[in-house]
């Protein structure tokens, strides 16, 4: 029995420069039919352009899983520490950017 628990086990590793992480205040998303891209860039004021820091691409299945577990997390999180605020002036998105959304 114990050996078919350590079967289904996964080791996930994180190498250091992933493991420090990289700012994002802006997520821009796009899909296609077969997968949804997520740009993640930093806006910092004053300055008048911006480049996308990373770049994940997804499954549908996979989006759908992601959103599930935002949402669980920011739940917990307000659970914990109250709600999070929404401004209402978002920042303001180039609309000359990315992908057309076809694939």
């Amino acid at each position: 029995m114990a050996e078919n628990k350590n079967q289904n086990q996964l080791n996930i590793e994180i190498d250091e420069a992933t493991a420090d992480g990289t700012y994002s205040n802006l997520a821009i998303i796009n899909h296609s039919v077969s997968e949804f891209v997520v740009d993640f860039v930093n806006i910092m004021p004053g300055r008048p352009k911006s480049k996308v820091k990373s770049r994940i691409i997804l499954t549908p299945q996979h989006a759908k899983r992601l959103l599930k577990a935002l949402g669980d997390n920011v739940s917990r999180f307000e659970s914990a520490h109250g709600e999070i605020k929404d401004y209402d002036q978002p920042p303001t998105m180039p609309m000359n950017y990315g992908p057309t959304g076809e694939a």
